[in-house]
């Protein structure tokens, strides 16, 4: 096993559901629009299984209003109603106790003080739970939200977003952990000599600082990030703690694994700083014919016209006019806004000589990433052999429908992963960073 002596696991939190149809089971939600609640029964069910963490993507616009298809049936990636993650996290810290929360910020249109800000209070308000996952913004419309006719262009993007990270990593650093003394006897409220200014000066960022919040109870956040382009793996090996891969196959995975693990050496990181959890939508029953039935019930939600639309979505072009039985496309081509996984479906329909249609069925279960059906055995084995073939160190679980699949993840799944010493019975540490197996970095008013 790794050094983390178990796999790391978190939950797509959405209440939609992952699958595209996952709304309209039977056994979903009756309502998930702005429900507070649902997003608490996510949290805390999730926290009986010893989930780690608790993961939302967020976006700045609403999506897809040009897709009239699309746009009607809700894609759990589109969120065109959804609390601000940071927001809704700082809520649901309040009736959990132990599970970690990733939320999503933009340092695209977001500035590295309030980044650091709002990610410091959750964490303090969390009890050392929070972490940042870090995005450059992949959909272009979003740019005319934030008083911008285009996009930045990828260079832009993720030069911005390495000197975003070191900024909002100093400003994390501006405090000693002990210089709120708040001595009664003396009426000394604060060390003056425990502070810093940040007085950074760069390209994108003039910040003075120091961050008006005290040291984190993890130190800094964790800082989570996605995509896997060129740039995204060496900004990933640059300052990435958790990652989410996107590799559709285990060997695709091991290959980017070793990629990035192996950046990390030129930055002064050893390997096990940096987690990377592919995506993993599980359908699990307590027999094969029981998961084997959901997949089907959902796959039926689905007509090809709302297959076509979200196929498009994720591909970067449009297929709606193709035949279903036609060979998937195959158009490359570098988009201001393009996506590592848009590539990599592009690839598994390549490798596996996949038609349109049967490329969005591929899709539809998984939304996009990798997928596992059948009994609890089933799904463990295919854990298993990912984590210890170097393919991954953890999982981001998608549930297709909520709450029961994560219900049923909990009650099969997780007393098999115990049973082979793959997860703990009870959480290893007291924050997030523990939990992943993630040092705490050190205050430097102490070295």
């Amino acid at each position: 096993m790794s050094q983390r002596n178990r796999i790391v696991l978190g939950i797509n939190g959405g209440a939609l559901g992952g699958h595209l149809g996952g709304w309209r089971h039977p056994d979903s939600f009756p309502t998930t629009a702005m429900r507070l609640e649902r997003m608490i029964e996510i949290a805390k069910t999730a926290e009986s299984g010893k989930l780690d963490l608790m993961f939302l993507a967020d976006g700045n616009g609403v999506r897809q209003m040009d897709k009239p298809t699309l746009f009607a049936a809700n894609s759990p990636s589109d969120r065109p109603t959804v609390f601000e993650p940071v927001t809704l996290f700082a809520a649901l810290a309040q009736h959990t106790k132990h599970i970690g929360f990733v939320a999503t910020a933009t340092t695209s249109y977001e500035e590295p003080f309030m980044i650091a800000r709002k990610f410091a209070s959750l964490d303090h308000l969390s009890g050392g739970r929070a972490a940042w996952n870090l995005v450059t913004t992949q959909y272009i419309e979003d740019a005319k939200n934030f008083n911008r006719d285009e996009h930045m262009g990828r260079e832009e993007r993720y030069e911005r977003a390495r000197e975003s990270l070191d900024v909002v990593r100093s400003l994390w650093d501006s405090w000693a952990s002990d210089a709120f003394v708040q001595d009664k006897s003396t009426g000394q409220y604060l060390d003056p000599a425990r502070v810093r200014l940040t007085n950074h000066r760069g390209k994108h960022f003039k910040v003075k600082g120091p961050l008006n919040v005290a040291r984190t109870p993890q130190g800094q956040p964790v800082v989570f990030m996605a995509g896997q382009s060129d740039a995204g793996k060496d900004l990933a090996a640059y300052g990435g703690e958790g990652l989410f891969g996107t590799a559709s196959n285990k060997e695709e995975a091991q290959r980017e694994y070793a990629d990035i693990k192996d950046r990390m050496p030129q930055y002064g990181r050893p390997p096990e700083s940096l987690c990377i959890m592919p995506g993993l939508a599980v359908y699990v029953g307590r027999s094969t014919a029981e998961a084997d039935e959901l997949y089907e019930e959902l796959q039926s939600l689905i007509s090809p016209a709302l297959g076509l639309s979200y196929l498009s979505k994720i591909v970067g072009f449009d297929v709606t006019d193709e035949k279903l039985d036609a060979p998937m496309p195959q158009v490359r081509k570098e988009s201001i806004g393009g996506t590592a996984i848009g590539r990599s479906v592009l690839d598994m329909a390549a490798r596996d000589k996949l038609s349109v249609k049967a490329t969005y069925q591929r899709v539809l279960p998984s939304m996009a990433g990798n997928m596992i059906r059948g009994t609890a055995s089933q799904v463990v084995d295919f854990m298993e052999d990912w984590y210890r073939s170097k393919a991954c160190d953890g999982f981001i679980l998608s549930m297709p429908v909520q709450p029961r699949s994560l219900r049923a993840f909990v009650e099969l799944v997780v007393p098999e992963l115990e049973r082979r010493g793959l997860r703990t019975p009870d959480y290893p540490g007291k924050t997030l960073r523990e939990n992943m197996g993630l040092a705490t970095p050190p205050d430097p008013f102490q070295s």
